[in-house]
């Protein structure tokens, strides 16, 4: 019997994920599967590129053909054939990265200026600002469990959660990123905080809440319901890092953090804060944060800086600190990430998926729970953003990635 286009996409990306640790970022389908594939010979990348190119020779347009090529795009640079960087993105995405005019970014710093108020440059004040209120090490499993049980609750009005569905918080250090959501099955989620960076209490807020309520976890554990086990798709048991699939997520979890922090919930999570002896006027905080939004732009440009233009590390970094207000510490850590194999191209689904994902949602909660449940293409997020920015009244989706 052939195998279904769905289970051979599924095996050509474990079998990509043999030559590179990561690039599976969950697989929770049939056991015997992987079984099978950890253990025949190790398929080469060549024969990989050439089984994603049978395979879209066959597939109509669709999400499962929008995974493929992302697989084919990555796997093309492991066989040899390097294209440039640009093209590696979009062919992994969906989307182009471009570059962002440092004007942007500096009538960003202007909008700061009112919200920072005080002596010294605007990057001195915004890293006083940063440290008046950073978590403690040694606080923060404690407090982001508080924030998780909060939001969850305040996820339930946005989306129906499984039963059975939870999660559990590891710290951990050393780690060329800052939290990670390892989704195991079964509706269940390991959260793993990175404590060797420094963290406020909004980027507590924040980050609880994009890796778990309303996001990555979420996200998962409603298409495991939805996707999986009502429907049988057997291809939304593998999340594979370099596809759009990455850029949805991301654009959900960068948006679900926005939703709670804005919405009707958010005094009650400041509330928790509160309790944990933090203290944080987060009306001003967000004030920040918003203006603060275009600069994320910048660490897309020191991307292409690294990868296209032959920069150096050490400018690299110096320009995250310029004009992205990036402590040094946090610019360095984008510097290890911008080098690893599984996310040298991956800085743009943040920016990128939070403008689409945000223009697609709109003013209707209804289209949040959608990219909870269903399978949202890149190109649905775009039409989505077009449709908005004809309509009377909205406002033009951002430009600066070509979409």
């Amino acid at each position: 019997m052939t195998d279904s286009a769905a289970e051979r996409y599924v095996r050509t990306g474990l079998r990509l994920g043999r030559h590179v640790d990561g690039i599976v970022d969950a697989y929770f389908g049939p056991p015997e599967l992987k079984a099978e594939v950890d253990g025949e010979p190790q398929v080469e990348p060549p024969a990989l590129v050439a089984d994603a190119d049978r395979l879209l020779g066959e597939l109509d347009d669709g999400w499962l053909r929008d995974q493929v090529v992302g697989l084919r795009t990555y796997a093309g640079g492991l066989a040899g054939d390097p294209i440039p960087y640009a093209d590696e993105v979009e062919g992994c995405y969906g989307v182009r990265p471009s570059w962002t005019e440092e004007a942007v970014f500096a009538a960003a710093h202007e909008r700061l200026e009112d919200l920072l108020s005080g002596d010294g440059s605007l990057a001195e004040r915004h890293k006083r600002w940063e440290a008046s209120l950073l978590v403690p090490a040694e606080r923060v499993e404690e407090t982001i469990g508080a924030v998780i049980e909060a939001a969850r609750g305040q996820t339930r009005s946005l989306v129906d959660l499984p039963a059975g569905e939870g999660v559990e918080v590891e710290i951990v250090r050393d780690k060329p990123w800052w939290a990670f959501c390892e989704y195991l099955g079964d509706l269940r989620s390991t959260i793993s905080v990175n404590v060797d960076l420094p963290m406020s209490a909004v980027e507590l807020l924040r980050l609880a809440m994009h890796e778990t309520y309303p996001g990555h976890h979420t996200e998962r554990a409603c298409k495991e319901q939805t996707l999986v086990r009502d429907r049988g798709l057997l291809e939304e048991t593998i999340v594979m890092v370099p596809t759009p699939q990455s850029l949805v997520a991301e654009g959900i979890a960068v948006l679900a953090a926005e939703l709670l922090l804005d919405g009707d919930g958010a005094a009650a999570l400041t509330s928790v804060l509160h309790d944990a002896g933090i203290e944080v006027d987060l009306a001003h905080a967000r004030a920040v944060e918003r203006a603060l939004d275009p600069c994320r732009w910048a660490e897309v440009n020191a991307a292409l800086m690294l990868h296209e233009r032959g920069a150096s590390a050490t400018d690299t970094q110096a320009y995250l600190e310029r004009w992205g207000l990036l402590n040094p510490e946090l610019a360095a850590h984008l510097i290890r990430f911008f080098k690893q194999p599984t996310s040298r191209t991956y800085i743009l689904t943040y920016p990128a998926g939070r403008d689409l994902c945000r223009s697609y949602v709109g003013e209707e909660p209804d289209r949040f729970r959608r990219l909870l449940t269903e399978q949202v293409r890149v190109l649905d997020l775009l039409s989505g953003a077009n449709e908005r920015s004809r309509a009377p009244g909205r406002a033009t989706p951002d430009p600066r990635a070509d979409t």
